[in-house]
């Protein structure tokens, strides 16, 4: 592998990567001795040091990315005897384990969002804060960018991704402004973005606001990697790969992804769906997992008074315990 992913090793890891419920993560996946666990979202390695360590000696990490700059972090910080890394999307886990010979796996973790690393990094564009260029790509083989999106969409098109991926209320004011800002030349920068979203907020609005570019680049974010549209498929993948009692462990950050989480395993939980007063089920549907956590796992006030990126994360916990049908 070439390029600045080579270049990041364990001290920048551990400088700028703090992961969120990291001890909820590893006692919910049901760490031990042996175990098989899939990271399907390996970033930095945070998590996975951890499982590996709670699975030593024997036990086996396998670890999917889209970032080759994660992933090259990873791998400085992984034992590579037990640590099995992939540039991979997380809907690749069954394809990805059937190349390691592996039949299923006792725990899978999903940690979504955006890391430390791209965030910290102004040439990956995922910052407001900094100037850099319009890119927010996880996986950069791909062709789509934020500044693609920005300048191709059409003003309806910018308008529904904010208010649907940013739940911006004044996504059709700062679409309208992106598309009159780009008439005069093409938006390439994170900075002359921000200068967009500004102006085009109501002052006392920008004040309330945490940072009034917030919602824009997430929901710009969320686009460029189709985040939500491949969540669900995903996890499907994920449970296809757990052995029976095998737990998925999912760690979001915002209402929409949580929202896809959570009724993607009440579906597992095969509620019948019949009208009230039949006398025999005919919907079929029948449990294939269980969801161990009626409420989601949150991070506790200390963790969130060390690290302020933990404060929205929800973590939300299924149980395989039988084989689709």
């Amino acid at each position: 592998m070439t390029g600045e992913g080579d270049r990041v090793g364990a001290d920048t890891v551990d400088r700028a990567h703090r992961p969120v419920l990291l001890h909820e993560a590893v006692r919910w996946l049901g760490c031990a001795p042996g175990k098989r666990i899939a990271d399907v979202t390996v970033g930095l390695g945070g998590h996975a040091e951890a499982i590996m360590a709670a699975c030593a000696p024997d036990g086996v990490l396998v670890g999917l990315d889209r970032d080759d700059e994660a992933l090259a972090a990873a791998r400085a910080r992984l034992d590579p005897a037990r640590a099995r890394l992939h540039r991979a999307d997380a809907r690749d886990l069954p394809e990805v384990l059937a190349r390691e010979h592996l039949p299923n796996v006792d725990g899978v973790l999903f940690d979504l969002g955006v890391s430390s690393l791209q965030i910290d990094t102004p040439e990956r564009g995922f910052s407001f804060q900094v100037d850099g260029p319009l890119d927010m790509r996880m996986d950069r083989r791909q062709e789509t960018t934020a500044a693609r999106l920005l300048n191709e969409c059409s003003e309806d098109e910018l308008t529904e991704m904010f208010r649907v991926y940013g739940e911006e209320r004044w996504a059709a004011r700062i679409a309208k402004a992106v598309v009159r800002a780009r008439s005069a030349r093409p938006l390439t920068r994170t900075r002359e973005l921000v200068d967009v979203i500004r102006a085009a907020i109501p002052a006392p609005a920008r004040a309330s606001h945490p940072h009034p570019a917030t919602r824009t680049f997430q929901a710009l974010r969320i686009a460029v990697n189709r985040e939500l549209d491949d969540l669900a498929p995903a996890l499907e993948a994920a449970l296809s790969c757990l052995a029976r009692g095998g737990r998925l462990v999912v760690i979001a950050f915002h209402s929409l992804e949580d929202r896809i989480v959570k009724r993607t395993m009440r579906g597992w939980e095969g509620a019948c769906t019949c009208p009230p007063g039949l006398p025999i089920c005919r919907c079929g549907r029948r449990q294939i997992a269980r969801v161990l956590t009626p409420r989601p796992v949150t991070p506790s006030p200390a963790e969130v008074a060390e690290n302020p990126r933990a404060r929205s994360a929800k973590m939300r916990v299924a149980k395989r315990v039988a084989d689709a049908a």
